[in-house]
């Protein structure tokens, strides 16, 4: 047992119990998935009701699948795509700091996530059960994760995202 794989074990729980936490509010909140849909359609993500569970199972399952170390660069990917998505959608418009609810959050939850991809999940994660120690990582989990991920979210912001009209005074 060396201090690198036990950090990527430690980084892989933070990031991933973070995001499927994050996932599974979406659920449980005051509200639940019905107030949650709302809020999509709200900021005009539609349909709402939709974007709600693949948002909330996104987020728990890439949460989970990282926290694993299963399919690594995937399920960074994911995170990718979802912050991408909430950063856009959400924190754009309030700047960088999160205390002003801005994207700072998104971002390193994002970065993060391709960093582990780009260096594997480490010893004691599924992806060196399956694939051995040489894993699923470097150049093509770079790519996978951010390439893929920018795809995804760039995708789904094209295909869904209609923001409301701004209000006149």
């Amino acid at each position: 047992m060396n201090a690198y794989d036990v950090g990527l074990l430690v980084l892989r729980l933070c990031l991933g119990l973070t995001m499927a936490a994050h996932g599974y509010n979406k659920i449980a909140a005051p509200g639940g998935l019905a107030g949650t849909a709302s809020w999509f359609d709200g900021m005009g993500m539609k349909p709402g009701r939709w974007h709600a569970r693949i948002a909330a199972g996104s987020e728990i399952g890439f949460g989970l699948a990282l926290a694993l170390g299963l399919l690594t660069p995937v399920a960074a990917a994911g995170f990718v795509a979802l912050m991408l998505v909430a950063g856009w959608t959400v924190h754009r418009g309030n700047g960088f700091f999160i205390v002003r609810n801005g994207w700072e959050y998104n971002l390193v939850l994002a970065v993060a996530a391709v960093a582990v991809a780009m260096v594997g999940a480490g010893r004691f994660s599924i992806d060196r059960l399956l694939f051995g120690p040489s894993g699923f990582d470097g150049w093509p989990g770079l790519l996978v994760a951010a390439g893929a991920g920018l795809v995804a979210g760039i995708g789904q912001l094209m295909l869904f995202y209609r923001p409301p009209a701004p209000v006149e005074s």
